[in-house]
């Protein structure tokens, strides 16, 4: 990549070492920096100043006359996180000599606007779906003219929130991706669509579809946490916990139920046949701690599945509070967990203390067409039956080319993942027909830029 690199205007591109993460098998990207547009849609705010964008790039697999280019649609985190558990995408490049690109979602990792002071407000206001889509689509452009590839079609993935990037990407510059694959994206609960009760029930589906007694025996649970807080039992609570700080009032309860509330839901979520380091170590058996610090270890905050930690939660709080709505509760009657509320109303009062901002429901259904997706095309769906988040996605193909994959004994975005000895049959059924959709978008794709 090297002889690339130097051919490159410096004004665009800034290459780096990939430091300190050296994996078995890693994929052999090189770590590079765009020149990126801070404020796309306002001319006057900002002028033409830019920032530093993160992404992966290798051409390894390329073949420069034929092969597509796969882009991988940066979510909340560090990119280097998603290229290491992203292996399918590597797999499907060396079958179809393609490039592969993974860009950095603005606000997340290194890719800081405003660098140390990106989260103060009014900077962090230049956080929003909109924003990162043109970043993408100005990379993806910048980077075809560069590297002589302006007939290579190109191909977006994305997993989570990043899914529901790719396809947005497909929906809002088709005339720069011919296709999308969007694993595990919750388009349509995130949009506001969805019921609020879903996503915690079916958390609680998936340890009842292990142990039916599961349930019972976490609600059995949790009541005692009850029972023990309002005898005020704070040193048995501290003790059968294993707290650093002993609770000491009903907040502390409520941030404990919310911490253990959340690490049902990340088993859910990461329920893989095998293990992983994604969000974490996840190992065959639990991490032995000494204690354990409620509010280092768990932020409350804007979505209550969880934000993460550091500055990236800073970044999904504030989108939560804008954009993407996730007025999920459980309520002790249709999951396993406590009654918990996340309102609209609380999720207004919240936002405008936290950040200074009133939500805007249904935005996205405005923006991204809601239920409206068979207008789409060439978009793959796919979902896990094992993922909380699948029933908030599309689960019913559409079109002939808007088409759900539904993956039995999948957790979220397992397709997305590099093959495994363990994977279900289901996953590489799954992959296939994603690789023989990809490759005949391509083909297509190809047809057309001739």
């Amino acid at each position: 990549m090297a002889g690339v690199q130097e051919s490159l205007p410096s004004r665009y591109f800034k290459s780096k070492g990939h430091h300190g993460r050296k994996a078995e098998n890693e994929p052999p990207f090189t770590e590079k920096y765009f020149s990126q547009i801070v404020d796309h849609f306002n001319f006057n705010s900002m002028g033409n100043g830019t920032f530093n964008q993160r992404y992966l790039i290798t051409e390894k697999y390329w073949d420069r006359k034929n092969g597509p280019i796969f882009f991988y649609t940066g979510n909340e985190g560090d990119i280097w996180d998603f290229a290491l558990n992203s292996g399918f995408i590597t797999e499907l490049a060396e079958q179809q000599r393609a490039l592969v690109i993974f860009a950095e979602h603005r606000y997340y990792g290194k890719s800081l606007p405003f660098g140390q002071e990106s989260f103060n407000i009014p900077q962090v206001g230049l956080l929003t779906v909109e924003q990162a889509l043109a970043d993408f689509a100005l990379l993806i452009s910048q980077l075809k003219q560069e590297l002589g590839a302006s007939n290579c079609p190109v191909i977006v993935f994305g997993g989570s929130y990043g899914g529901m990037l790719s396809a947005y990407m497909r929906q809002r510059y088709p005339n720069l991706v011919a296709g999308a694959l969007a694993a595990s994206a919750p388009v349509l609960s995130t949009a506001g669509m969805g019921d609020p009760r879903q996503f915690f029930r079916d958390v609680t589906s998936d340890f009842e579809g292990y142990a039916p007694e599961c349930s019972a025996a976490v609600r059995g649970a949790f009541q005692r946490v009850q029972d023990l807080a309002e005898h005020q039992a704070y040193d048995r609570l501290q003790s059968a916990f294993a707290l650093c700080k002993k609770p000491s009032s009903p907040g502390d309860v409520r941030q404990l139920k919310g911490f253990l509330r959340n690490a049902f839901t990340l088993l859910a979520m990461l329920d893989y046949p095998y293990s992983t380091h994604f969000w974490g170590d996840m190992p065959a058996h639990p991490v032995k701690q000494t204690c354990f610090d409620l509010y280092s270890l768990y932020v409350e905050c804007a979505d209550p599945t969880g934000c993460g930690l550091g500055s990236n939660s800073l970044a999904w709080d504030y989108q939560a509070c804008t954009e993407i709505e996730l007025c999920y509760e459980s309520n002790n009657v249709t999951d396993m967990f406590p009654a918990m509320t996340f309102t609209p109303a609380e999720r207004l009062a919240y936002c405008s203390k936290r950040w200074g901002v009133t939500p805007r429901p249904g935005w996205l259904q405005t923006q991204y067409w809601g239920d409206a997706l068979s207008t789409a095309s060439n978009i793959i769906y796919s979902n896990g039956d094992l993922d909380p988040w699948a029933n908030g996605g599309v689960r019913t193909s559409l079109s002939p080319s808007v088409v759900a994959i539904n993956i039995t004994d999948g957790a979220h975005h397992l397709d997305l993942r590099g093959s495994n000895d363990a994977d279900p049959a289901s996953v590489i059924s799954a992959r296939k027909t994603e690789a023989n959709l990809i490759a005949q978008w391509v083909a297509m794709e190809r047809l057309r830029l001739k």
